[in-house]
């Protein structure tokens, strides 16, 4: 996820973060899911949604998640399981649109992310990637995610170990 770092705004009238659930990106709301938005310098942080369902199209194993806060869409997620090892999931697409950032969204987002993932028989660990400036990292941080190195690319690689669902 991409946001600034700032104090929880109040919109009224927002709906509340209990009201947050994720689900699938369909032919009903892809056209709503691509045009979300980032803040301008926050658009180099992660790949843009378009981008994202049409590469979700073409890797099997990519699980595309739009985020809604009652029935307002609010974001976009998408990870992966097994890509290389079936005991890891990997989250690498994470947003808020920009008019949503600072309500608490991105936070029960990633937690239910986080127990979509851990319902997969045998995962236990998740990863998350990221750009080293990237202000969300405290967020990671926060639900658990234990900076473990860089990528490549240089972006940081953090960790979240799960029990194994039985």
């Amino acid at each position: 996820m991409t946001t600034t770092p700032r104090t929880r705004r109040y919109v009224p009238g927002a709906p509340s973060p209990r009201s947050v659930r994720l689900a699938a990106v369909t032919a009903d709301n892809w056209r709503d899911v691509a045009a979300l938005e980032l803040e301008p310098e926050q658009r180099d942080l992660v790949a843009g949604n378009l981008y994202s369902i049409a590469e979700s199209k073409f890797d099997p194993l990519a699980r595309p998640r739009a985020i809604y806060a009652g029935s307002e869409l609010v974001g976009f997620l998408m990870y992966d399981v097994g890509d290389e090892d079936p005991r890891r999931a990997v989250i690498y697409r994470f947003m808020i649109d920009r008019r949503f950032q600072g309500l608490g969204y991105g936070r029960v987002a990633l937690e239910q992310a986080i127990e979509e993932i851990r319902a997969v028989p045998g995962v236990v660990t998740i990863a998350i990637c990221y750009e080293p400036n990237n202000p969300a990292k405290q967020l990671y941080l926060g639900v658990g995610f234990v900076e473990i190195g860089s990528d490549e690319d240089g972006e940081v690689i953090a960790e979240l170990a799960v029990q194994a669902s039985a």
